[in-house]
């Protein structure tokens, strides 16, 4: 994680992941009120663990846990937890943190579980190594920060792949050119002592809320 950003295989099998993506296409056809957001180049949806007990192996997989732990540095919980549909024929999204380095929230542990394959024509996300740890930010000597940045990197892999980043670092999809939507699972993890995202307490079901494991409790803030 020095780079900022790592690639891992994710928690699903094959078959279980062909059961994720059919819950995840099933809810965001639905598109159930205010959890579903339609923003400039993606569909988003939030309150996933509601609508399937298979989005629950994303959070508690221990390698992302591994991997977050060592991003926050400290006891962390599950910030946020989204579907994210990227539109086919959308442009190159500009580089970006999604948050600051000297934030006061900061450190943030980002993941990004893809459900289709990552590619460069599709909309992969870019990543610049290293750029957590800058004091400048690259847009500062960019006309455009959707341009190729000198030693940038593409976070491309199939079906299943999880990317594991820290939220300060500069990143941004590529276009996608293709005419199919690109779609993922994505979320955050935040320090304890900071506000999350996501009022879990508040939003998830009695029957999501029951099913839960001590561990899963404790990274919703059910429980210290």
């Amino acid at each position: 994680m020095d780079s900022g950003f790592v690639t891992i295989p994710g928690p699903y099998s094959s078959m279980r992941l062909q059961g994720l993506t059919a819950d995840y296409d099933d809810v965001m056809a639905s598109s159930p009120g205010p959890d579903f957001k339609v923003g400039g180049t993606t569909d988003r949806l939030s309150g996933l663990l509601n609508y399937s007990s298979l989005f629950d192996d994303l959070f508690l997989f221990p390698p992302l846990l591994e991997a977050s732990a060592h991003v926050v540095g400290e006891p962390f919980k599950l910030s946020s937890l989204l579907a994210r549909t990227l539109r086919p024929g959308t442009p190159a999204q500009d580089l970006h943190t999604d948050l600051a380095r000297d934030s006061e929230d900061a450190p943030l542990a980002g993941f990004i579980l893809m459900l289709d394959s990552f590619r460069r024509e599709n909309g992969a996300t870019r990543f610049v190594p290293e750029s957590h740890r800058w004091p400048d930010v690259p847009s500062k000597g960019m006309t455009d920060r959707r341009d190729t940045w000198p030693g940038e990197v593409l976070a491309s892999g199939a079906a299943g792949t999880l990317i594991v980043f820290n939220a300060s670092i500069w990143h941004g999809h590529t276009a996608n050119i293709t005419e199919h939507p690109r779609r993922s699972v994505q979320g955050y993890f935040v320090r304890r002592s900071t506000q999350s995202g996501s009022d879990f307490a508040n939003c998830l079901l009695p029957s999501t809320r029951s099913r839960m494991s001590q561990l899963a409790q404790y990274l919703l803030s059910f429980r210290d």
